[in-house]
């Protein structure tokens, strides 16, 4: 594999979807667990900069760090109440 060039993600047009809404959205619980969710799966990832960028411009918007979200969505995730509406299929950690 050539180290320097951009990767495709299989999950991009989904997950691409998901930023554009946080793009618009208010610090929710859900929210901020799909943005924590987004963030560990792009932060590393060489390619989707636009989600990369996007993501960072989302955190700007709210006013927070990337730390004070991972704190918030640890206590969310202790409650279990986040993907609760959603199927157990769904849930996408990859």
């Amino acid at each position: 594999m050539n180290a320097g060039k951009d990767q495709s993600h299989p999950l991009y047009h989904t997950d691409r979807q998901v930023v554009d809404q946080l793009l618009t959205s208010e610090p929710s619980d859900h929210a901020l667990a799909e943005w924590a969710r987004l963030q560990i799966r792009y932060q590393h990832f060489p390619g989707a900069r636009d989600i990369q960028r996007d993501l960072t411009a989302t955190l700007a918007r709210w006013g927070l760090s990337q730390e004070e979200v991972f704190q918030r969505t640890r206590a969310i995730h202790r409650q279990g109440k986040v993907y609760r509406s959603r199927a157990v299929s769904q849930e996408d950690w990859n």
